[in-house]
């Protein structure tokens, strides 16, 4: 089986760039196209309970946070494929920060494969953080690796 194009979803956490390394190990041996993505809630209060004017100071200050944080997990990350020879398309991906904003930008990117990290959590701290990558498993088609902390 080979793999065009690879999408690794980065947080900037040492688990993410862990996946990183690993997708980009699988792409110099396939020959595909990495591609870094990270995720910035459009909405971080979409469920609360109170109103947010989006033309806020502090909803603007939280945007420009955000996707500043996002663009350097993205720099980090491309500076780990670089060092591995692989060249990577990076991209903020604004909306939902869940599994479902992964695989549809999966599905926009044409990805075949989606390299993940996981933290590896159990029992009560499972059931109440839950797990980003076994929702993206239990709700994708695609082939999922999935790497542990």
């Amino acid at each position: 089986m080979s793999f065009q194009n690879i999408l690794v979803p980065v947080d900037g956490s040492q688990i993410s760039f862990s996946a990183v390394k690993h997708a980009a190990e699988i792409a110099k041996a396939f020959d595909s196209k990495l591609t870094l993505i990270s995720l910035v809630a459009e909405d971080p209060f979409n469920d609360s309970d109170f109103y947010y004017n989006y033309s806020s100071a502090i909803m603007k200050e939280y945007f420009v946070q955000a996707t500043a944080n996002a663009q350097k997990a993205l720099h980090d990350a491309d500076a780990i494929a670089q060092e591995m020879g692989v060249t990577a398309e990076t991209r903020v991906v604004e909306g939902l920060v869940s599994a479902e904003g992964v695989i549809k930008t999966a599905q926009a990117t044409q990805a075949d494969l989606i390299v993940m990290g996981s933290h590896g959590r159990k029992g009560f701290q499972k059931l109440l953080l839950g797990s980003f990558a076994t929702d993206v498993l239990r709700h994708t088609e695609l082939p999922v690796l999935v790497i542990k902390a």
